[in-house]
This record gives C-alpha cells, sequence and structure tokens, in this order.
C-alpha cells in the first residue's frame, strides 16, 4: 500500500527560547553544562528572566525530525499538543510553514504550551531547562488510525515516556503501525530519559520497534556499559536497525549482521549543536523511506546534522536538498516510484 506520509511523529511540542551565555552564568545557577533537565513553570519563569536575548523557534525533538525531513523532500506528519497562546501560535505556524502536517487541537485553559530555554557556551555545547506544559496531554484521542496507517515509518520520541497519556498515544500508535505493516521508529532521546524509563525501554524495543536511534552515552546507559561496541550490539539483538550517533566520529549501523560506521559530515563551522541528532534521524528515514542502503541513509542524516550545528536552533535554514545531492546525486532525495 502506498504511504501517504513517509513519516509520522508523535513528540512533545514545544518552542525553544534560545540565548548564549558563559560558563560562569551557568556555574552560578548552579546549572550543569550540558545538561538537560525538567523545571516547573516558576522556575523556567525565574530562569528566563536572568537570560540574555533569545530567539524563540519552534522545537521539540521529533518535531525537529519532521521539519527536516520536510526539508529534504520528505512527507512528514506530526501529532504533539501546545495550548492556545502566543507560544503555542508560535509553534503551530512554524511546523505548517516548514510543510509539516499538523492538525491535533490545542488545549484551551490548561497548562501553557511548553518551552525549553537553551544556553549555548561560546564552545556550542547547550544547556536546556525544559517545562513542559501542555506536551503532557497528548493522549491516544490525538491518534487518528487512518492517517497512523497512511505513513510509511511511525516514529516517536523517548521524552514522552513519562507521563500516561503520552505513553498511550504511542502504545496505540505503535501498534496500529504494526497491525498495518508499517515500520516503526524510537528515538532514546535523552540519557536522563534512559535512566528514568531504562527497563521499560528494553521492553518496548523488542516487542514494537524496528528501527531505534540513540546517541552513543544513550545507547551505553541503556545497557549500563562503557563500550560503545558492547551498546549498539545489545541494542542490535533487540531492533531489525540500530542506529548510534557519535557526535564527531559519526555514526554506526547495525542491521542484519551488518555494521557499518560512517565519519561525521564536517560542519562550516559549530555554533549550536541543539538538533543535531533530530536531523540526523531526519536525513536517515528520507533516505530510509526510499529504499537507500543503510550506510547512504547515515551519510544523509550527517549531512542533515552538519547543517543544524552550523546556526542557532533546530530547524534547518539551509537547502538541505542541495546539499545531500551535492554529495549523493539527486536520485538519493527521489520519490519512490
Amino acid at each position: 500500500m502506498t504511504a501517504r506520509f513517509d513519516v509520522l511523529a508523535i513528540g512533545n511540542a514545544i518552542v525553544d527560547v534560545i540565548a548564549s551565555t558563559t560558563d560562569a552564568f551557568l556555574a552560578a545557577e548552579g546549572i550543569p553544562k550540558g545538561s538537560m533537565r525538567l523545571v516547573s513553570a516558576a522556575e523556567a519563569e525565574t530562569l528566563y528572566a536572568k537570560m540574555g536575548p533569545g530567539r524563540e523557534v519552534s522545537g521539540g525533538s521529533a518535531a525537529n525530525s519532521c521539519a527536516g525531513i520536510a526539508a529534504l523532500g520528505g512527507r512528514a506528519a506530526f501529532i504533539g499538543r501546545v495550548s492556545d497562546d502566543q507560544l503555542g501560535r508560535v509553534f503551530v505556524h512554524d511546523i505548517r510553514a516548514a510543510g509539516v502536517d499538523f492538525r491535533t487541537p490545542p488545549t484551551r485553559g490548561g497548562p501553557p504550551t511548553g518551552q525549553c530555554l537553551i544556553l549555548v557556551s561560546p564552545d556550542g555545547q547547550r544547556t536546556m531547562s525544559t517545562y513542559l506544559g501542555s506536551c503532557q496531554e497528548v493522549d491516544e484521542a490525538d491518534v487518528d488510525e487512518e492517517r497512523v496507517r497512511a505513513a510509511a515509518v511511525t516514529y516517536v520520541e523517548g521524552y514522552l515516556w513519562d507521563p500516561p497519556a503520552p505513553i498511550r498515544a504511542c502504545t496505540k500508535a505503535l501498534a496500529i503501525a504494526r497491525s498495518a505493516g508499517r515500520w516503526t521508529a524510537l528515538s532514546l532521546s535523552d540519557v536522563f530519559c534512559v535512566e528514568g524509563h531504562r527497563q521499560d525501554f528494553l521492553a518496548l524495543i523488542p516487542r514494537a520497534i524496528d528501527l531505534v536511534f540513540a546517541n552513543e552515552n544513550e545507547a551505553k546507559a541503556l545497557f549500563r556499559t562503557d563500550d560503545v561496541h558492547t551498546a549498539v550490539e545489545g541494542l542490535a539483538a533487540l531492533a531489525p536497525v540500530a542506529v548510534v550517533t557519535r557526535s564527531e566520529k559519526g555514526a554506526i549501523v547495525a542491521a542484519r549482521g551488518v555494521r557499518e560506521a560512517v565519519p561525521a559530515y564536517p560542519a562550516a563551522r559549530v555554533l549550536d549543536t541543539t538538533g543535531a541528532g533530530d536531523l540526523f534521524a531526519a536525513g536517515f528515514l528520507v533516505g530510509f523511506t526510499r529504499g537507500r542502503p543503510l550506510k547512504e541513509c547515515a551519510v544523509m542524516g550527517t549531512i542533515a546534522a552538519a547543517e543544524i550545528i552550523e546556526h542557532y536552533g533546530a530547524r534547518p535554514e539551509a537547502d538541505l536538498k542541495a546539499r545531500v545531492a551535492a554529495v549523493l546525486g539527486e536520485e538519493m532525495l527521489a520519490d519512490r516510484p
């Protein structure tokens, strides 16, 4: 059955507020550099007041991936919850303007739209303080069976594994996709997600996931090892396709007994690493849904990731299709016959 969407993703609908910072500021606030932490509405308000001038950019891991997929000429749909407030309207406008199919109705009278306060250090490292707000209200009622069946891949993010409502939404979508003979994919999202839900992920992947994305630290945390190759083998034993990204070291793809390592694609500069993993997943998934060899899919992911770290924000600004075509050829982006 022909797919109307390449990827349908479920994730946190968040607006990123990005500002430059110093190591001294992070130390004074007691925030570990490079960390990702959840904060209350009051904590977010206090930190926001202390931050320097910022940029508001729609974000959220799976939503960033969807924007990347659309920028590469793919067909993406997104399910996530915002509120009927200023930031919610920013998110809706941005994701639709990026070419992503987004139809989830906003929450009215509930918590405000989720926001991620991102402090970017001079070396490009990002430190994130996230208030989830209405993100946590996405539920199984938001999952439309017809749209899931119409997607070649249903992609969910590990950040959703905490409140029961988003877990119900993901569980429903994954079950529908499996019953329709479609592919399913999971991003482990962050080490703190893995540490908090390790047993959940170890049970979920072999039961419901065909393609798993993790960075090196997340994969190591899942299998409680310091060796990346042990972690890769562990993931490969759980899922048909496992992809482990390694920052400047590139990525490893494991599938059907084959192990492919690809180097990182060179970036013109490293300004902000926010969203690098999200855009890697976008590039990989576009290649994957077009039936390309897994190594080429990974190369496509590294090209997309390199673009995103050259500027602030986790949404593409350069012509990703042109960059991929320059390296791999126009046919890499050709639609399926």
